[in-house]
């Protein structure tokens, strides 16, 4: 009897709201270890923090690119049960991919996928993708000391640039509502389905989403870039109708190892009309199998 009370109570204890509260990451902490401000969390719970390269002076057909278009790195982190889910892009400079990756391997990070996204960058930043499951202070400790091996700057306060465009209309066409962050307008547009990755689900904030981000390049036209989250039998009417009005798809490959279902992304890139660009952007997303309010 006694031995069943305990079990009772072992129970109870574990169901108890001061327990799980006393299982969760001590965020705080997690983000000085990292040595990031600690974000808002998603809807999902997940903690995004934000590693653009300022420091990056990169220029894509005369456009100098701001870092919230296409040079912002990032690392989420997401509790579940017996730790945390990390997943991230990391933007580098060539030199620095060999001293970043030895540092995370080491660490036991994934690195799942290195390769560009756009074309004709000068200078040509690499993207690493990388994911991890563990002790979020431990993992946080990880990345901060793999990061020092690279030139990223510190944190610094979000700018609040007007943006040029009519984002109304926009929103309108793509069937969607944007957010403006460091002088670009963004979406971020989720699949659907489910995603998961070594069975574990995978939010919108941990990548799985559509990205598409508009920069003004003056009377009304804007550079484009993003990636589309695509299922195979999309891909190629993705591509076709991007190619067909003038979009440049730039990368195709995945970001992920064990997805379900399997998954590919396709980069682009356009300087044009920005509502042309836009109707032609919610043309491939209709292609695909999103949510929409």
């Amino acid at each position: 009897m006694a031995h069943r009370i305990t079990i009772l109570l072992a129970v109870f204890a574990l169901a108890s709201p001061q327990a799980a509260s006393a299982a969760d990451p001590d965020w705080p902490q997690v983000a000085s270890s990292l040595g990031r401000p600690l974000p808002a969390p998603s809807a999902d719970g997940v903690y995004r923090f934000g590693l653009p390269r300022s420091d990056l002076k990169v220029v894509v057909d005369g456009v100098a690119i701001k870092p919230a278009l296409a040079l912002g790195g990032w690392l989420a982190f997401m509790p579940m049960s017996g730790g945390t889910m990390v997943m991230g892009d990391l933007l580098l400079a060539q030199d620095e991919i060999g001293p970043v990756m030895k540092r995370l391997l080491e660490g036991g990070i994934e690195i799942s996928a290195i390769h560009n996204h756009l074309l004709r960058a000068e200078p040509s930043p690499i993207y690493m993708h990388v994911s991890a499951f563990g002790d979020p202070q431990r993992l946080a400790s990880t990345f901060h000391d793999a990061l020092k091996r690279s030139r990223l700057p510190p944190a610094s306060p979000p700018t609040n640039e007007k943006i040029a465009l009519d984002v109304e209309a926009l929103d309108a066409i793509v069937g969607a509502k944007g957010a403006a962050n460091g002088g670009v307008y963004q979406y971020t547009i989720a699949r659907s389905e489910q995603v998961k990755d070594s069975g574990m689900v995978v939010p919108p904030a941990l990548g799985s989403a559509h990205v598409v981000n508009f920069q003004p390049t003056g009377d009304g036209k804007a550079a484009v870039t993003g990636d589309f989250v695509l299922l195979a039998d999309e891909v190629k009417l993705v591509q076709r109708d991007l190619v067909s009005k003038g979009i440049e798809v730039t990368a195709l490959h995945s970001h992920m190892l064990k997805e379900e279902p399997r998954l590919f992304f396709m980069h682009f890139w356009a300087n044009a009309d920005a509502a042309t660009l836009a109707k032609t952007i919610r043309q491939a997303l209709d292609r695909t199998k999103v949510k929409r309010d």
